[in-house]
């Protein structure tokens, strides 16, 4: 079974909900869960929040943040889960933003995504440094850490 197919199961064991929140996937991680047949019953909507503009309009991240920490950090990333989960029906929220090149800069590389998770719980975010592996590897191995995620947070 794939690891979408896991996260989908212990949602429905623990009846959750699942929304993202995707930047640099655009709708990857969102694509993988409905890839997935019967997904309807747990997949509750993607929120694909490419620009800083869409991240406040759609998901209440606040200018101060963005302008303190810039778009690719845990503060925005946490953000984004927690405005996902206040503008949905889930119960179960993964953000990720990050920069899957190329390009980046000294202080945020190629190949960094942070993460955020957001439930009944609080919210907990993480920095991934995948490094400079081509955009393509970078977003398969930012979907692959998000479904990681979902997964440890719907069996705790």
């Amino acid at each position: 079974m794939s690891l979408a197919a896991d996260v989908l199961e212990a949602a429905r064991a623990r009846k959750v909900l699942i929304a993202t929140a995707e930047s640099c996937t655009g709708g990857l991680i969102a694509g993988a869960l409905t890839e997935q047949p019967g997904s309807s019953d747990v997949v509750d909507r993607g929120f694909v929040t490419y620009s800083n503009a869409a991240k406040q309009q759609m998901l209440g991240v606040r200018a101060t943040t963005l302008e303190a920490h810039g778009a690719v950090s845990e503060a925005v990333a946490g953000e984004m889960a927690s405005g996902a989960l206040s503008r949905s029906d889930a119960g179960l929220t993964v953000a990720v933003t990050g920069i899957a090149g190329p390009g980046g800069s000294e202080h945020k590389p190629e190949g960094r995504v942070c993460f955020g998770i957001a439930d009944a719980f609080g919210i907990t975010t993480e920095t991934v440094d995948f490094g400079a592996i081509g955009r393509g590897q970078v977003r398969a191995a930012t979907v692959d850490h998000a479904l990681r995620l979902l997964l440890a947070a719907l069996e705790r």
